[in-house]
């Protein structure tokens, strides 16, 4: 069959297998070629590390980052539909596969649990696949994202809402493939909404994971884990910041100081949030004010040569704050902040000047819609170089 994009309301809803292991092998390569010019040598860096939230985005390109820049062993966690000879996967499905592929390849130990990261379960078999394999993690990188979480110990099922808290938010929005501009509101969200958002995706988990790798004894000494974050503009503060997915970032940032300090008694370790750039993923396509926010910053960080995609965020998060034989710079909060060049003051009085005035009319001169489009379609698979999409693609459970 031959498979083109099928995109809904700013969400694409089919991945190309081919389009999503050339994607993973570009990412590889990146990081490969920052090593040769680094000449960056395996001890310098991680040498056994967990990545939970192992298949798309940030996740990922940790993962790749500390498998091929570092030579890392890795155990991945995530939970995806898996591809069958005549139905596709997830994007992040053909992820793994072509990063498990490329491991084996390269002799760097892999392995990929498909699995409900907050469970229990996972986190025994990961336990079991770490003493398997002799290593104890060094870096444990928390990167996972979901609508929904059952809570282990009483079986409750809780879903995350993104909505402000207080009042509705109105901004504007852009349809990715027709450049429409139009304006989105977002109702607010009860307090139990809030509170349930701050059970999925707030430190919960997280502590849950680092409390029991430690009494397993699969952590070594001196460990790292991070989690990520998102802060954004002020202008995007009530839907983010100030809504419910902030105040579970507000908790997982919270969770990091008490898992420090812990970390810091037991095994002379660390725990920290890295607080990332806005970049193009499955949510925040649908966020109101984020994808003209972000079309309109990849154009001007792009033109002070600045911009950065996700594998070059996590190439400099890992070799200019983690792995520098320094301490870990962080900031009045405990922070790590690799959004520092989003936030510079010059880039967001640039930003802010062309949304001010932007319309249909001068989008493409005012905003990268170009680049964010084929962000949008590169994480799916789709507008990846080297790909023909015109080919059949004979099975869905394969990328070759």
């Amino acid at each position: 069959m031959v498979i083109k994009p099928m995109i809904r309301s700013n969400v694409c809803i089919n991945a190309h297998p081919a389009g999503c292991a050339r994607e993973t092998e570009r990412q590889i390569a990146y990081v490969q070629d920052c090593k040769a010019k680094k000449h960056i040598e395996n001890d310098q860096g991680p040498k056994a590390v967990l990545v939970l939230g192992c298949s798309t985005g940030y996740g990922l390109a940790s993962r790749i980052t500390a498998a091929f820049e570092y030579g890392a062993a890795t155990i991945g966690v995530s939970f995806e539909k898996e591809g069958s000879e005549k139905k596709g996967g997830t994007p992040g499905w053909y992820n793994n596969l072509a990063f498990d592929c490329a491991a084996k390849n390269a002799g760097l130990p892999s392995v990929t649990l498909n699995m409900d990261a907050y469970s229990d379960e996972c986190r025994k078999t990961v336990i079991d696949e770490a003493k398997k394999l002799g290593i104890s993690f060094d870096l444990v990188i928390y990167s996972l994202a979901s609508p929904v979480r059952t809570d282990p110990d009483t079986g409750v099922l809780y879903k995350s809402v993104l909505k402000p808290i207080g009042k509705p938010f109105s901004g504007q929005t852009v349809d990715m493939m027709s450049g429409k501009i139009s304006v989105m509101t977002a109702e607010p969200a009860t307090e139990e909404e809030a509170a349930n958002t701050v059970k999925v995706m707030g430190g919960e988990d997280w502590e849950r994971w680092i409390t029991q790798l430690e009494a397993a004894g699969v952590l070594a000494r001196g460990c790292m884990t991070v989690a990520y974050s998102y802060i954004g503009p002020e202008l995007s503060h009530a839907i983010y910041r100030d809504g419910t997915i902030g105040g579970a970032k507000k908790h997982l940032e919270k969770t990091a100081r008490s898992l420090d300090a812990m970390l810091t008694a037991k095994l002379g370790g660390h725990a920290y949030v890295s607080v990332n750039k806005g970049l193009v993923t499955r949510s925040s396509a649908v966020i109101p004010i984020i994808p003209l926010y972000l079309s309109v910053l990849f154009k001007v960080m792009k033109g002070m040569g600045i911009h950065e995609g996700c594998i070059e965020q996590m190439e400099r998060l890992f070799t200019q704050r983690l792995y520098t034989g320094q301490d870990v710079p962080v900031d009045s909060e405990h922070l790590i902040r690799i959004d520092d060049w989003e936030l510079r003051p010059d880039v967001q009085t640039e930003v802010n000047a062309r949304l001010a005035k932007i319309t249909e009319d001068n989008l493409a001169e005012l905003a990268d819609m170009e680049g964010y489009r084929h962000d949008f379609l590169a994480t799916n698979g789709f507008d990846v170089a080297g790909v023909d999409y015109d080919a059949d693609v004979a099975r869905m459970d394969t990328i070759a």
